[in-house]
This record gives structure tokens, C-alpha cells and sequence, in this order.
């Protein structure tokens, strides 16, 4: 390419600018490198304190995902508290109620591998995304009506992924209790190969990990842990042809190390203790060293072990406890649960025989293995049993409890809603039988009035009719003049007399006053005048227990008044 005579310049000036944006970005980085050399102490503490921020912001993050339990941390040789169960606890978490009143020296129940459970969990999750994927496609392909074939076979895979998902949900990893006597110092733990020994050993040491460091633990409430120093593991092979070191030899030397460092505040996690040599010698080494670890070695040792020599030492020492990994004779197949209290039987003949070992192998190792060995694996066996039924009958019994417990409190909240409804249907009795008494009394004292009214009525009638039929009779026969004049001389005669002794007597219905007594001839009885409405020629008068209006002419005044 030729470059035009008249893009020169204009090359050169774009040249100049780019030269001059550099020269400009330079000068603000090293402005700006001068300002943070100013502040270079004070940076460097804040990144400190955001790492120590997102260090602590982690491990909430991790213990709340995983729903942690809260640990309480003692420090050994020191106190030896009592564990004390949470009031939300579940019956599940612990075998009895007194386990948790017993002082324990490292109390886990219900604990869990961290990697077993994380692994698990993603695993539960992305088959569930792909669930819910695989369900999205098959949606958006029937909106669209795509090809039904990839639809079917989709269909197929949704089903698969769903069954997956339940197979993960039932196959939840299975947690272990350690739970451990203030008084033991070295736990031997026994039983078949592939049963849960060393997963047991790692869950416990990451455990005591996990609490120094401020993370909960994958575990059920409460969980008492000591504040162990130093966290010692011999787990694995650690055989090396650069070091010329066996696996025995490897163990050793890492016993060895173990056993110089460790302190009456450490933790010793031991795996396959005596292995790698001869099974006499192998045991008679295992055996020193966990005595030795038990007299001044350690504050806590753990170990695992074949050998059946190691078993017998807490017949001898109350420093040592035995447990075993549980085996599922009928399966044959392992549960990963621990049994405290008892040996376990290494069931490498009967895990052989699983593998699909040929069975004539099988018969003659058992025929090698003499009847002495066989008894004492049927006693292991009958031990084991009798733990797994007690176990068993202890649940059952906690489940029978707690079931009594509920029915006794669903039976309080019965007894008072009854004697509360009781009470409410006796108030709502009176207050009916109150309401219908008011209405009767009412009733009846209109029916009383209805028929006092009734009855004056029916009086005053008769009263007319007998005054009408004293007219008619009168109007037939008259009197005698004589007769006639004779009573008014005897009315004149009264009235006089009254007015002498200073009186008027009013006989012929004059107007009465209230309070004077008069008589009602209607009534044929006396009444006592209430009140007077002259303006309508009324008068209210009361006779006993009734009130009546009558007319000033239907009333004779019977009380003397006395004259001004």
C-alpha cells in the first residue's frame, strides 16, 4: 500500500495524539501511585480487616447452609462440664434422656462427614436443575410443536432424572455419635472393612477442626468438644520407595512423630493401629502403644484395629472403651452406625463372600478358621444383637414416651376446652333462661293488665245494666213525695250539722284533691286520687296495684276536708 501525500499529516497528528493520551495516563498513574504510597499503611490494614470480614462472612455462609450446630468448647484437664440438651431438641438426636446429663468428655451425635454431606447436597442439586430443565424443554417444544421424537426421548430422561432424585433423597448420608465418658481415654473401634472405621476417625477430627476455627458443626444439638491444642491423624499408607519406608514402617515413623508431639491436650486419630506385619507382633505393638497413649500420650486417642487382641483391653483398663461399626448379617452389607460398649467382628469371610469370592474359598477359610474363632464371633454376634434390640427397645420406648407426652398435653387442651365450653353453655343457659324469664314476666303482667281492664270493664257494664234496670224500676213506681221530701230535709238536715262542726263532706262527686280518698261505685271499692286533669274533667286514682283514669263524675270523695 502506498500512503496518500495528503494522509500524512494527518497520520503524524493521530500519532501525536495516541503519544500525548499515553504520556496523559502515565502522569495520573504515578499521581495516583503517590497518593496510595501516602496511604500504603492504612490499605494494607483494610484489606486485612475485609479478608477477616469475608473469612468470618464464610463461615456463617457455610454454617448456615449446612445447618450447624452451635459448639460448646472447653478446654481439657481443666473443666469438665455436663452437657446440657437444647429445649428445641428433637427425641431423635440423643438415645436417652440421660445422656445428655452424663459428663462427657467429646459428645457428637448425629455428626457428619463435611465432604459426604457437600457432595451429596450438589449432587441432589444439579439432578434437580437438570429435572427442572428438562422439564422447561419439554414445555417450550410442545408450545412451539417441535419434533416429537426428541420430545419422547426427553420425556424418557425427565423420568430417569426424577427416579435419581429419589434415590438421592432416600440415600441420605448416614450420620455416627461419638459420644465419649469423661473417663475414657483411648477408644478402640472395630469391625468389618469398608464399614465406616476411618470416615468415623476423619468426621471427628475435622470436627475439632472445624470448632477451632469458629465453624459450626455438621451435627445435632448439643455438641460438647475440647479445645484440643493439636489435632494428630496416622490415617493411610504412608509408604514411599524414595524414604525406603513400608507400609509398616511408615506407620511407624509417623506413630513415632505422633507420640513425641502430642500432649495431655491433643488429639490422636490412629487408623489401623499394628497393621502391616505380623498379626502376634503387629497386636503386641498396637497394644503398648495405646497403653502408652493412654497413660501420658494423649488427652483423647482414637484408633482403629483388626486385631482382636486390642478389643480386650478394656477388660483390663478403664482408659480404654470399645465400639464397633454395626453389620448387617442379613444384607451382609455395613449400616455405618457405631455400637458403644461392645467389639466388632472384622467379617472378612462374609464380605469375601459378597464380592463374589468362589464359595469353596469361602467353606475352607471358615473350616481354617477353627470353632474357637467362630465362637467367639457368635458371641460378638450375640453381643451385637442384644445392643442393636436394646437400642431398638430404647427408641421404641422414647417414641412411646413422647407419644404419651403429646397425648397428655392434647388431653389438657381436651379437658379445658371442655370445662371451657361448659362454662360458656351454663352462661349461655342463664343468660336464655334470664331473656326468657323477662318475656314471661312481661307477658304475664300485660295478660294481668288485660285482664284487670277485662274485668273493670266487665263491672262498670254491669253496673250500667243494674242502673238502667233501677231506673226502669223506678220510672214504674215512683215514691211518695212525702218520702222525697223527707230525705232532703234529711240532706239539709247533714249538711248543716257538717257545717257546724266546722266540715264539708262532699257525697255528690264535687272536685276532689290529690291524696283525698274517694270511692269508685264502678269498682264498688275506695281509691286514692294520684292525679287531676281538671281541663279534661280527669282523674287518675290508684286501688291497690292498678292506676285507672276516670271521670270527676264517675269518683265520690270520701275524705273529710277541712274548711278555711
Amino acid at each position: 500500500m502506498i500512503e496518500p501525500i495528503v494522509a500524512v499529516p494527518l497520520n503524524d497528528e493521530l500519532q501525536g495524539a495516541r503519544a500525548l493520551v499515553v504520556r496523559a495516563e502515565l502522569e495520573a498513574l504515578s499521581k495516583l501511585t503517590d497518593k496510595i504510597l501516602l496511604e500504603l499503611d492504612n490499605i494494607q490494614i483494610l484489606m486485612q480487616e475485609t479478608v477477616t470480614l469475608d473469612k468470618v462472612t464464610a463461615r456463617a455462609r457455610y454454617s448456615i447452609a449446612y445447618d450447624g450446630t452451635l459448639p460448646d468448647l472447653y478446654l481439657p484437664n481443666i473443666e469438665h462440664g455436663i452437657v446440657n440438651a437444647a429445649k428445641d431438641e428433637p427425641a431423635s438426636t440423643t438415645s436417652s434422656a440421660q445422656l445428655t446429663k452424663r459428663p462427657w468428655k467429646l459428645f457428637i451425635p448425629n455428626a457428619y462427614h463435611p465432604l459426604l454431606l457437600q457432595q451429596h447436597q450438589e449432587n441432589l442439586r444439579r439432578t434437580k436443575k437438570d429435572v427442572a430443565s428438562a422439564t422447561a424443554e419439554i414445555r417450550r417444544r410442545r408450545i412451539y410443536g417441535q419434533d416429537i421424537t426428541e420430545e419422547d426421548q426427553l420425556a424418557s430422561e425427565l423420568d430417569f432424572m426424577k427416579i435419581r432424585v429419589s434415590e438421592l433423597e432416600r440415600n441420605h448420608p448416614i450420620p455416627v455419635d461419638f459420644m465419649i465418658a469423661e473417663e475414657t481415654t483411648v477408644l478402640v473401634i472395630t469391625g468389618p472393612n469398608t464399614g465406616g472405621k476411618t470416615i468415623s476417625l476423619k468426621t471427628v477430627g475435622l470436627a475439632s477442626l472445624m470448632a477451632k476455627i469458629g465453624l459450626y458443626i455438621l451435627a445435632s444439638e448439643p455438641v460438647k468438644i475440647p479445645w484440643f491444642d493439636a489435632v494428630y491423624a496416622d490415617i493411610g499408607d504412608e509408604q514411599s520407595l524414595t524414604q525406603s519406608l513400608s507400609t509398616f514402617s511408615g506407620h511407624l515413623k509417623q506413630i513415632g512423630a505422633i507420640r513425641a508431639q502430642s500432649t495431655s491436650q491433643s488429639l490422636v486419630l490412629l487408623d489401623e493401629v499394628g497393621a502391616g506385619t505380623n498379626p502376634l507382633e503387629g497386636a503386641a505393638l498396637g497394644m503398648s502403644l495405646l497403653e502408652s497413649f493412654a497413660e501420658a500420650g494423649s488427652f483423647l486417642t482414637l484408633a482403629t484395629t483388626h486385631h482382636g487382641e486390642l478389643k480386650t483391653l478394656k477388660y483390663s483398663n478403664d482408659s480404654f472403651e470399645n465400639a464397633c461399626v454395626e453389620f448387617d448379617e442379613e444384607n451382609l452389607k455395613p449400616t455405618f452406625r457405631i455400637l458403644w460398649g461392645i467389639p466388632g467382628r472384622s467379617n472378612a469371610i462374609n464380605i469375601a463372600e459378597r464380592l463374589g469370592l468362589p464359595l469353596d474359598i469361602i467353606e475352607s477359610s471358615r473350616q481354617l478358621l477353627g470353632t474357637a474363632g467362630a465362637e467367639i464371633n457368635a458371641l460378638i454376634m450375640d453381643m451385637e444383637k442384644f445392643k442393636q434390640e436394646y437400642h431398638e427397645q430404647l427408641q421404641q420406648a422414647q417414641h412411646y414416651l413422647m407419644q404419651s407426652k403429646e397425648l397428655h398435653n392434647d388431653l389438657e387442651v381436651a379437658q379445658k376446652s371442655i370445662v371451657d365450653h361448659s362454662t360458656a353453655q351454663r352462661k349461655r343457659k342463664s343468660r336464655v333462661v334470664s331473656e326468657y324469664a323477662v318475656m314471661a314476666r312481661s307477658i304475664i303482667h300485660k295478660k294481668f293488665q288485660q285482664y284487670r281492664e277485662s274485668a273493670v270493664a266487665q263491672r262498670v257494664l254491669e253496673e250500667e245494666k243494674a242502673a238502667e234496670k233501677a231506673k226502669s224500676e223506678g220510672a214504674k213506681s215512683p215514691e211518695p213525695s212525702s218520702t222525697s221530701a223527707l230525705k232532703k230535709t234529711q240532706n239539709t238536715n247533714s249538711i248543716t250539722v257538717a257545717e257546724a262542726n266546722g266540715k264539708i263532706i262532699d257525697e255528690d262527686g264535687g272536685i276532689p284533691e290529690v291524696g283525698d280518698l274517694v270511692y269508685v261505685p264502678k269498682l264498688k271499692n275506695q281509691a286514692t286520687v294520684v292525679k287531676i286533669d281538671s281541663s279534661k274533667n280527669e282523674v287518675q286514682v290508684q286501688a291497690g296495684m292498678m292506676k285507672l283514669k276516670l271521670k270527676l263524675k264517675d269518683v265520690k270523695v270520701q275524705k273529710q276536708k277541712t274548711s278555711r
